[in-house]
């Protein structure tokens, strides 16, 4: 190991992140809502019913868990529409079945709207990149 900018720096082997993976009560459910949002499909495998279930092209892995939800995440994803305005993507996101628990946006256009999906898991929308380079 050795020291870059006060943070060490590991030579040799390292580790990579396969997927992130999301506990819920109905990896299958939860794992469609996932699939409209980022419009990326499930494996031809995954099945209702199944205990896990991945869309591969996003690295997100659903897994059935017995317990539900009780606390804050400690790990969200934050979401940047592609073809659409922030606000666009969040009338969008609360039709699929998203909550909004925390509404972050300003009057000047900047700032995010923090959502959760139909588990209780929170996530962020942030402006588009055009919505970003119009107010730079």
């Amino acid at each position: 190991m050795r020291e870059a900018a006060g943070w060490p720096t590991i030579l040799g082997m390292t580790s990579a992140i396969r997927h992130t993976t999301i506990d819920s009560t109905d990896a299958y459910r939860l794992g469609l809502f996932w699939s409209e949002v980022l419009g990326q499909p499930l494996q031809p495998e995954d099945l209702p019913g199944d205990p896990e279930v991945l869309i591969a092209g996003a690295g997100l892995l659903f897994v059935t868990v017995p317990e539900p939800k009780t606390a804050k995440n400690r790990v969200h994803l934050d979401l940047q529409p592609q073809d659409r305005t922030r606000d666009e993507e969040v009338e969008r996101l609360l039709a699929l079945g998203a909550r909004l628990v925390d509404d972050r946006r300003n009057p000047d256009g900047t700032g995010w709207a923090v959502l959760a999906d139909p588990e209780g898991n929170e996530f962020c929308v942030e402006r588009s990149e055009a919505e970003r380079a119009a107010t730079a």
